[in-house]
C-alpha cells in the first residue's frame, strides 16, 4: 500500500494550496456559511448613488438603451450566455431581499441554492428523496433521470421536452430552468447527457442501480464542471485569467468556505445582461425568433411547436462546424427589450439595467473604481486602466461622483473599454470581461469548485474529461435526438 505521507505523495490540506489570501477577503474564522451570501471586498465602504440618477441611466431611450443595434462578438456563442443563466441557478437563489430594504450584512440573508456546482438542479434531493425524479426498476432503477420521452401520455411533443405534471410545470430539480425555452432546453441536454453516461458506464464498467446514480452523476458533474472552467469562463474571462489563477491561486476569493459573494451575485455575474440579443435562432434555416415572444420566451408549459426545440449545433461550436449564432458584445448597451420587461408591470421597475443599479445600492456595494484599486494592488489589473473605465461611465452619466461609480456599470464599461485578455498579451474589447470583472468571476467559479472536495478541483486535479465529451458543444449534442420537422 502506498503510503500517503511519502516525500511527494502527501495530499494538500487546508486553503495555502489555493489562495494567497488578501487584507479583502474572508478568513475561514469569520464564521462565513455556505448557505448565506458574503463579500468579497468587505473593508471597501459602500458606494451611493441617487436611485433618481440611476433610474435616468437604465430608463427606455436612456444612455444604456441599445435599442435594436444588433451588434455581436466575434468569438462568444450565445449558447454560452444562456449556459451561464443555468449557472447562475445551479448556485445562486435570493428568496428574501427587495428594493426598499438594505442588506448591511449578506451573511443574514439565505442563499437557497447549494453554492457548490453539484448541479442540483438537476438531481434534486436524489432518488431516495425525490423518486419521482428517476426511472424505476431494472438497471436503471434510481439511476436513469425521466424526461418527457418516459411519458407517452404528455402534451405536446414528449420526445423534446422536460417530464411534466398535467398542469404542464415541469418536473425538475429548480423551477426557473422552465423560465424560457432555451433554459429548458439546457436542463433538458443535461439530464440526456446523464442518461448517456448511464447507459455508457453499464455497458464498460456493469454499473447498476445506486451505484450507477453515484458514479454517472459524479462523471456527469465532472464534465459540467471541467467545461464550465475550460470553455465557458475561458470565452468570457479570457484563458491568461483562467490560468493565472489556477496556477497563482486566488488573492480576494478567500476563505474555508465556499459561498456567493455580492459583489458576484449583485454586478459582475450580470454581465450577461449585456450579451443577450433579442432574436435567436435556434434551428438551422429557420427564421430567428422573439427571445420574449411565444415560443421561447413563454416556459412553464407543454413544448408545442417544433421551432422551440433547440439545435444546440447552432448555439455551440460543435464538430458540425455550423454558422454559430453569437452573443451581442459586452458593453454598456442593452438590447432595447431589456429596459421595458413585458413580465413586469410597474413602468418605474421595468428595467433590468436599472434593477441591477438600484441592487447595488440595497447591498452597500463598494464603488467599482474602489473594487479595481484592490485588484490592482494585487496585479490583477494596471492602475492607468481605471481612468479610462472611469472616463467611459462619465460619458454614460455626468452625475456619477468619484466614489459612486455602481459596480455592475463599472465592470460593463471595462468591457467596453479593455475588454478580454487573449493569449497573446493582447485585449480584446466587447468580446468578455475587463480585468476586475474577470478576476471576480473567476475566481469565484474556480475558488467554488477548489472548495469543494467533491469536485474535479477539489478532489482531484489530475482528472481530465472523455474526449468525446470535453466541452459545452459535445455535452449539450452528445444525446440530442433527431430533431421534428417544422
Amino acid at each position: 500500500m502506498t503510503n500517503p505521507d511519502h516525500h511527494g505523495m502527501k495530499t494538500l490540506e487546508g486553503l495555502n494550496p489555493y489562495c494567497s489570501v488578501s487584507k479583502y477577503g474572508h478568513e475561514s474564522e469569520d464564521g462565513q456559511r455556505d448557505d448565506r451570501f458574503g463579500r468579497m471586498f468587505g473593508d471597501l465602504k459602500p458606494a451611493y448613488t441617487s436611485p433618481l440618477v440611476l433610474g435616468e441611466i437604465g430608463k427606455k431611450g436612456g444612455p444604456m438603451d441599445g435599442k435594436s443595434a444588433n451588434d455581436r462578438t466575434d468569438s462568444v456563442p450565445v449558447g454560452h450566455i444562456f449556459f451561464g443563466q443555468f449557472v447562475d441557478h445551479d448556485i445562486t437563489l435570493d428568496a428574501s431581499t427587495t428594493f426598499d430594504s438594505v442588506v448591511d450584512n449578506p451573511g443574514e440573508i439565505a442563499n437557497v441554492r447549494t453554492p457548490t456546482l453539484d448541479l442540483d438542479c438537476i438531481y434534486g434531493l436524489g432518488p431516495e428523496a425525490q423518486p419521482y425524479l428517476y426511472a424505476q426498476g431494472g438497471a436503471f432503477g434510481g439511476a436513469k433521470l425521466l424526461t418527457g420521452s418516459d411519458n407517452p401520455g404528455q402534451a405536446g411533443l414528449n420526445d423534446s421536452d422536460l417530464l411534466r405534471s398535467p398542469n404542464g410545470r415541469a418536473i425538475i430539480g429548480d423551477p426557473r430552468n422552465d423560465e424560457n425555452r432555451i433554459i429548458s432546453q439546457i436542463q433538458l441536454a443535461i439530464i440526456r447527457f446523464h442518461n448517456h453516461v448511464c447507459d455508457t458506464l453499464h455497458a464498460e464498467e456493469g454499473y447498476e442501480g445506486h451505484d450507477l446514480y453515484e458514479e454517472a452523476r459524479r462523471t456527469t458533474t465532472w464534465h459540467y464542471q471541467w467545461a464550465l472552467v475550460s470553455d465557458f469562463l475561458t470565452a468570457i474571462c479570457g484563458r491568461p485569467v483562467v490560468e493565472r489563477i489556477l496556477g497563482c491561486g486566488r488573492m480576494h476569493y478567500c476563505g474555508g468556505t465556499p459561498f456567493i459573494p455580492v459583489e458576484f451575485s449583485v454586478a459582475a455575474y450580470r454581465f450577461g445582461h449585456s450579451m443577450i440579443p433579442m432574436k435567436v435562432q435556434t434551428r438551422k434555416g429557420e427564421s430567428a425568433l422573439e427571445l420574449f415572444g411565444a415560443l421561447l420566451g413563454q416556459g412553464f408549459d407543454a413544448v408545442n411547436d417544433p421551432r422551440a426545440v433547440v439545435d444546440w449545433h447552432e448555439l455551440f461550436f460543435t464538430d458540425q462546424g455550423r454558422k454559430v449564432e453569437r452573443a451581442q458584445k459586452l458593453d454598456t448597451k442593452l438590447a432595447g427589450d431589456l429596459l421595458a420587461l413585458p413580465f413586469i408591470a410597474p413602468p418605474d421597475e421595468n428595467s433590468l439595467a436599472t434593477r441591477n443599479l438600484l441592487r447595488g445600492n440595497t447591498f452597500l456595494l463598494p464603488g467599482g473604481e474602489k473594487v479595481a484599486a484592490a485588484i490592482a494592488e494585487k496585479g490583477g489589473c494596471d492602475p492607468k486602466q481605471i481612468e479610462k473605465v472611469v472616463k467611459k461611465v462619465g460619458k454614460v452619466n455626468g452625475d456619477l461622483g468619484a466614489d459612486g461609480i455602481p459596480l455592475w456599470l463599472y465592470l460593463l464599461a471595462e468591457a467596453e473599454v479593455i475588454g478580454r485578455a487573449e493569449e497573446d498579451g493582447s485585449t480584446k474589447e466587447g468580446e468578455g470581461l475587463g480585468p476586475v470583472g474577470a478576476t471576480i468571476v473567476a475566481e469565484v467559479i474556480i475558488g467554488l469548485l477548489e472548495l469543494d472536495n467533491h469536485s474535479y478541483l477539489g478532489a482531484n486535479r489530475n482528472w481530465s474529461p472523455r474526449p468525446e465529451w470535453d466541452d459545452l458543444g459535445k455535452i449539450t449534442t452528445v444525446a440530442q435526438p433527431a430533431l421534428p420537422p417544422v
